[in-house]
């Protein structure tokens, strides 16, 4: 099972806000997802950014790939370092 961690969007339409889940790579993005591990709200000032920093690490040690944009949003939370080099 080649996992992801991406956004999910949730909230109406014009007030966007997104759950930070892992889910199968093969899914839709707002389709079945294995575990939730945060959310983010892009509207607030500054963004708020809330995740689970033990779960993530436990996903990204199981080989969960972060999509470019959750993994700057958990560089931003202080879970995911870049790899030096």
């Amino acid at each position: 099972m080649a996992t992801r961690i991406r956004l999910r969007r949730v909230g109406q339409k014009g007030q966007p806000e997104y759950r930070i889940v892992v889910a199968e790579r093969s899914k839709a993005r707002d389709g079945r997802v294995v575990e939730t591990l945060g959310h983010y709200n892009p509207r607030t000032e500054p963004p708020t950014i809330t995740v689970d920093a033990e779960k993530a690490r436990a996903w990204l040690a199981k080989g969960a790939t972060p999509s470019d944009t959750v993994r700057s949003l958990l560089k931003k939370a202080g879970v995911f370092q870049a790899p030096a080099g």
